[in-house]
């Protein structure tokens, strides 16, 4: 009963509870709205041996005690291809969601549109792409679980279209079905594994993992805190002084020893699940961004720099949390800490200006309130893309410059020994910050530290 390649051994892999929303559309007449000879039969063999009477099972159950509405393919049944039925259950189940304010998770098998039914079945992706997007605007979150195989019109409408796409280890995931795949490909490339490397799918799940996960998944997406939320309180040693100078505030900002992003997360959450991939070919390891309980049981979105050199990926991945945190009503926090933008001739190619500009509009348009914690490096644009206008705050351990200080003493024509008397005249440290209007406030150590 729990076995994912079927249809209801998926749902019942993930979901307690499952009500099966209510379907009568009688058997198929006729060979179907272009007459493909032998359509209904086929499509009465296809019943008669799975069960089932169309190629997905929709209906309610509940996820980590989050109800949810499930949208469940069955490969048996012609492949799990869309056709106008098929098409037809998938929009009654969105309707129920947003009729009930309920979460879409969807666990897709198919190998695409149905070719019995020409035209008419691929004119169902537009229909389930007008639902999906109905069910965004409403608020809503939508995950998707991706089963073997999730190709054509599946995967580029209810699988890549959802906000979270989770899948299933060694499953096929691609546009292209594995029997119209040029026939020196390289079956890798269609894997969930690849779509995860270049940044399309979230996060790869084994089976004994997955209903866990969703319900961990869907508890953070459901329960949003009011914002704007506080900032982080500083790590770190909490007798130091305030630094001297401003070579001393970039000299402790690039301690090896000094608090990353990642220490800052496991201290501020209680629980935590992250995104990945920018959903244009690129992950940048050095971004992480997710959703994070805070102790109150209440998410925060989270979007940190990692302390290396941000790249596009990494600014178009913040870009996709800060917009998906607005859609869902959750408010957001960004962790600075980047040396600046990367600026090698890959990162150019990659498009760094017009991904650094895609945050900067996704930051200044946000639909929910945004807290910025600067706890390392301030470098230039590439880190004033993720900073929150007007309520940007700072650690002891950091510093915000127009550019590094090696970098502008280059500019100036100064010889390199002179970066760190030019450090001290670009006002970088953190009280420097306050007292310009850049930054709120220097965060204080959490009592008892």
């Amino acid at each position: 009963m729990t076995d994912p390649t079927t249809a209801r051994g998926a749902l019942a892999l993930v979901a307690d509870d499952f009500t099966e929303l209510p379907f009568d559309e009688g058997a198929l007449t006729g060979d179907g709205p272009i007459g493909w000879p032998g359509y209904s039969a086929a499509h009465a063999r296809a019943a008669a041996r799975t069960g089932e009477t169309e190629s997905v099972v929709c209906g309610t159950g509940v996820i980590g005690g989050v109800e949810a509405v499930l949208i469940s393919f069955e490969f048996r049944f012609l492949g799990g291809s869309l056709g106008e039925r098929t098409g037809a259950r998938a929009v009654a189940a969105h309707a129920l969601a947003r009729e009930r304010r309920l979460p879409v998770v969807v666990l897709p098998a198919t190998g695409g549109s149905r070719m019995h039914e020409g035209m008419r079945a691929l004119l169902q992706l537009q229909h389930l792409a007008r639902e999906s997007e109905l069910t965004r605007a409403a608020g809503l979150p939508q995950i998707a679980v991706l089963r073997d195989p999730t190709t054509g019109g599946g995967w580029a409408t209810l699988g890549a279209g959802s906000d979270v796409v989770l899948a299933l280890p060694g499953a096929q995931v691609a546009f292209a079905g594995s029997r119209v795949r040029p026939p020196d490909a390289d079956p890798g490339a269609y894997t969930a594994e690849a779509q995860l490397a270049h940044g399309h799918v979230d996060a790869i799940v084994p089976p004994e993992e997955l209903r866990a996960v969703l319900g961990r998944w869907l508890s953070l997406l459901t329960r949003p805190a009011k914002g704007p939320v506080p900032p982080p309180y500083a790590l770190g040693d909490p007798g130091a002084a305030p630094p001297a100078s401003g070579r001393e505030a970039v000299a402790r900002a690039r301690h090896p020893d000094r608090p990353r992003a990642g220490a800052y997360l496991d201290a501020h959450f209680t629980l935590r699940e992250e995104i990945s991939g920018d959903r244009c070919g690129g992950v940048d390891p050095g971004v992480r961004c997710g959703f994070g309980r805070l102790p109150d049981g209440r998410t925060v979105a989270y979007a940190a720099q990692c302390g290396t050199a941000t790249r596009p990926a990494g600014f178009r991945t913040a870009a996709r949390l800060v917009r998906l945190a607005g859609r869902l009503g959750v408010p957001v926090l960004t962790l600075i800490d980047t040396p600046g933008a990367a600026n090698d001739a890959e990162a150019e190619r990659s498009g760094a200006g017009s991904a650094i500009a895609d945050l900067f509009a996704a930051v200044a348009g946000a639909r929910t309130p945004l807290t910025s914690l600067l706890v390392g490096e301030g470098g230039s644009g590439g880190a004033l893309a993720l900073a929150a206008p007007g309520n940007t705050w700072v650690t002891p351990d950091a510093y915000f410059s127009v550019i590094a200080p090696e970098a502008a003493a280059a500019i100036l024509k100064r010889a390199p020994e002179e970066a760190g008397a030019t450090a001290d005249e670009l006002r970088l440290r953190p009280h420097d910050l306050v007292g310009l209007g850049i930054a709120r406030g220097v965060v204080e150590h959490r009592p008892g530290a």
